[in-house]
């Protein structure tokens, strides 16, 4: 998502891609559209027989950022095991 930060730490090859932060392959529960994200990454990275190669996906977001689905319906597993120690943490932090 960032192809000259990548370039610059030395990241050998970039499939990048203009979708927000957070949704690196596509929106959630779009399996198909992630498949096709995933499978034409894969392709590039295939072929890419340079170094520092860049290969921008012909992919583009489907509405505008501020619209946009963040979160799944339901939460994350690793969430869920840990969030009663999230809270107590929230919890503290707002009482110092």
């Amino acid at each position: 998502m960032t192809p000259e930060f990548h370039r610059e730490i030395g990241i050998p090859r970039v499939a990048a891609i203009e979708y927000p932060y957070g949704r690196a392959v596509g929106a959630v529960e779009d399996v198909k559209g992630q498949r096709q994200v995933l499978l034409k990454a894969l392709a590039f990275f295939e072929t890419a027989d340079t170094p520092g190669a860049v290969c921008h996906l012909p992919f583009l977001w489907p509405e505008e950022p501020k619209h946009t689905k963040w979160q799944p319906p339901e939460i994350s597993p690793i969430i869920k095991l840990h969030l009663a120690e999230i809270k107590a943490l929230g919890a503290k932090a707002k009482r110092t």
